[in-house]
């Protein structure tokens, strides 16, 4: 994901997209921490940034209900 997802957006997805867009994000970040521990990651801050959005669709999925 290249920019931050607003929650807007976030709401507007259906069950499956959500679910899509959290496995997807999990899967950036164990790579993310893949390059940092063989210190490959040039960019620190991306690791910051998926977190977060990870954090932000975990919320709305459980908005929703569908956690």
């Amino acid at each position: 994901m290249s920019d931050k997802n607003s929650p807007k957006e976030l709401r507007a997805m259906s069950a499956k997209e959500l679910s899509a867009l959290v496995r997807s994000l999990r899967e950036e970040l164990f790579n993310l921490r893949l390059q940092q521990a063989t210190g490959q990651l040039e960019n620190n801050q991306r690791i910051r940034t998926v977190r977060k959005d990870l954090a932000r669709a975990l919320t709305i999925k459980g908005e929703t209900g569908e956690a």
